[in-house]
């Protein structure tokens, strides 16, 4: 992967389009639109994680997660349909891989 991040995209045609765009720059912002709708991790900054699906986000960070479980200390907690999540408490929003 490193070899192909010194080359410009011009010269790997064969490269799949989602990889090209993980090439890109790309803000945290166009990562947070291109989330909505897929599973996440929200961590707070009290350590606690909330799992569930990105229903939306505003610009002070506050989220809308649905499907959400409660995690402390890596051990589920509650479940709970909708949360509502403060923005001025998430520490980090992550993906995380579909729920088989």
């Amino acid at each position: 992967m490193l070899l192909i991040q010194m080359f410009s995209l011009t010269y790997v045609p064969s490269l799949p389009e989602e990889i090209k765009m993980s090439l890109r720059k790309q803000t945290p912002s166009d990562f947070l639109k291109q989330i909505i709708g897929r599973p996440v991790v929200v961590k707070l900054n009290s350590g606690v994680d909330y799992r569930g699906v990105l229903a939306c986000l505003d610009g002070y960070m506050n989220i809308a997660l649905e499907q959400t479980e409660e995690y402390v200390n890596g051990q589920l907690k509650n479940k709970y349909g909708d949360a509502f999540i403060r923005g001025n408490n998430v520490l980090y929003i992550s993906t995380q891989k579909r729920r088989m």
